[in-house]
């Protein structure tokens, strides 16, 4: 989707965005609002990078470790704010072609953050992931392996094939000749998650990060790597940004050992 809107028409666009669309977001605790406006004249925080409010648009799978991360990042950064946008990168997406007032942007694929080069930086990949079927707990229906999924008995639910998850969940049964049915096809991982965590579907196709914020509500069955897909996440800043040196130094930062950790402890794997 391509718009050649004029800046007053982007900025219009962009306030009726975020009252209609965009995801409610989650904010990190950080510096007060005096010291962030500040921040914004290009104050700098005791570790050289200038304070700011930032809103960073992020895949919904990174809704945990980047909460915490940004809680990292502002203790680190006295005197800056960080809050985040969590939804689909298809959604992420949208938001940044209709000028939706963000710094910077972190999806689940390559291809969605390719798609974008017009509006971003040059984009670095800070972390990736690998798929598991997430089942009920206990693994009620005793499913072991992708080949299952296609039990038309079983409720599976997945990902709508637009989202990086559905489409790294559709390429992988595809090559293993897999036909599945799903009785849902839904807009981001964490509302496949859900579907199992309440019992509305029997299994799922979801990033194994995200099994594991629930493993007390569902069972993750591991796909061989051989029969596996791996996620790539790129993060950039967004040429919109007004932040534009405090935007780059947290998308650098998200490179940093500090960061890789806690991408790590969280189950995601090293770019």
């Amino acid at each position: 989707m391509s718009f050649t809107l004029s800046t007053a028409v982007r900025r219009a666009a962009a306030t009726a965005l975020t009252a209609a669309l965009l995801v409610p977001l989650t904010a990190c605790g950080g510096g007060d609002s005096e010291d962030s406006d500040a921040g914004a004249k290009s104050t700098e925080s005791a570790t050289g990078a200038p304070k700011a409010e930032l809103t960073v648009l992020a895949a919904s799978s990174l809704t945990d470790v980047f909460t915490t991360a940004g809680a990292a990042y502002e203790k680190e950064n006295p005197g800056t704010k960080v809050t985040f946008s969590f939804a689909g990168s298809q959604e992420l997406a949208a938001q940044v072609e209709q000028g939706a007032p963000a710094d910077a942007l972190v999806t689940a694929d390559t291809k969605t953050m390719d798609g974008l080069k017009d509006d971003t930086g040059t984009p670095t990949v800070i972390a990736k992931n690998r798929l598991v079927i997430a089942t009920g707990e206990g693994n009620p229906e005793k499913i072991e392996n992708l080949k299952d999924l296609a039990d038309t008995k079983l409720k599976v639910v997945l990902a709508a094939p637009e989202v990086p998850v559905g489409r790294y969940s559709e390429q992988v049964l595809d090559a293993q000749k897999i036909d599945v049915k799903p009785v849902s096809q839904e807009p981001n991982v964490r509302a496949v998650l859900s579907k199992v965590e309440l019992g509305e579907a029997d299994a799922g196709i979801v990033y194994k990060t995200d099994a594991a914020t629930a493993t007390d509500k569902v069972d993750a069955i591991e796909i061989p790597d051989a029969q596996n897909a791996v996620a790539e996440y790129p993060a950039a800043t967004l040429k919109t940004s007004e932040h534009a040196d405090a935007a780059a130094a947290f998308v650098a930062w998200l490179s940093s050992p500090e960061a890789q950790k806690l991408l790590q402890d969280a189950g995601f794997q090293q770019p």
